[in-house]
């Protein structure tokens, strides 16, 4: 299958490439630039130069493909529309040929009570609470429509675990906790993400995945294996949710949330298998 991915570069998207590529799929990718259309071709990708705005480019690449995978997404004010202008343009150009994976997230979900599907009512945080309306006209939306929702991901040393508390931790001697870290995170290995974008190809059209591992592990053990992996065993600094915020910024109140969900539609579905079932050794590292 000829498949062309937006965000193809990104921390998500580079072991996507990589599973399509195994897998035997023809990748083309947005590349915003020459370092990202290097990285793609180095991936086994063809660089298609545009950037998330570009949606005649998108519509364009998306209408040589036979199926789409739309990964990249735009920070800035205008997150809302530029996420909802390019679906658009990507689902009128691949049309009812073949499949259109959107990406979503569970935190939409906001707090769980106990582990849920996907059929759970949604209360997100407000940095994520203009996805609903995104997600909802792609699932309206003609042809073959689907929506993965990762959780929060991790592994590979990158994404935001690594960026808002392993690394300040590195700095400062001490991993940032948010309350007293009860509250559970529903994991998944960037990898295993990867292998899920490759297998919602196949899905049938309006199908919702959440992309968890069934790994909901408390935020307190997190952070005490993230620790040790930044040299300061057992250091931990306890936040409110307000010095949080001041600190992380408004996703603070999304790695607050308590959160567990199932992976059970998408390996009943798709016959995704994660690999990577033990985070808590893989953060220490």
């Amino acid at each position: 299958m000829k498949v062309f991915l937006t965000g193809g570069s990104g921390y998500v998207g580079r072991p996507t490439v990589r599973a399509l590529v195994r897998h035997g799929h023809e990748v083309s990718a947005l590349a915003r630039s020459d370092a990202s259309a290097q990285a793609l071709a180095d991936l086994g990708a063809r660089p298609v130069p545009g950037d998330l705005t570009d949606t005649a480019v998108l519509r364009t690449a998306a209408a040589a493909a036979d199926g789409v995978i739309h990964l990249g997404q735009h920070y800035g004010p205008d997150t809302a529309e530029v996420d909802r202008a390019a679906a658009d343009a990507l689902q009128e150009g691949i049309g009812d040929r073949g499949p259109y994976v959107h990406t979503g997230g569970v935190w939409v979900y906001g707090n769980t009570a106990g582990v849920v599907d996907e059929d759970a009512p949604q209360n997100p945080p407000a940095i994520t609470a203009w996805r609903r309306a995104n997600e909802d006209r792609v699932l309206a939306h003609g042809g073959q429509p689907v929506l993965v929702m990762p959780g929060l991901v991790y592994g590979l040393g990158g994404g935001l675990i690594e960026s808002f508390f392993a690394a300040p931790a590195r700095s400062t001697g001490s991993v940032p906790v948010i309350g007293d870290g009860a509250n559970h995170w529903a994991l998944v290995h960037v990898e295993d993400l990867a292998e899920l974008y490759v297998l919602a190809l196949q899905a049938p059209a309006k199908s919702v995945y959440a992309g968890v591992s069934g790994q909901n592990v408390p935020l307190a053990e997190i952070v005490e294996a993230l620790s040790h992996a930044a040299g300061c065993p057992g250091q931990v600094t306890s936040l409110s949710l307000a010095e949080a915020s001041a600190r992380m910024g408004p996703i603070a109140e999304a790695f607050a949330l308590d959160q567990q969900l199932s992976p059970a539609r998408a390996r009943r579905e798709l016959g995704w298998t994660p690999q990577h079932l033990d985070a808590l050794t893989e953060l220490r590292k």
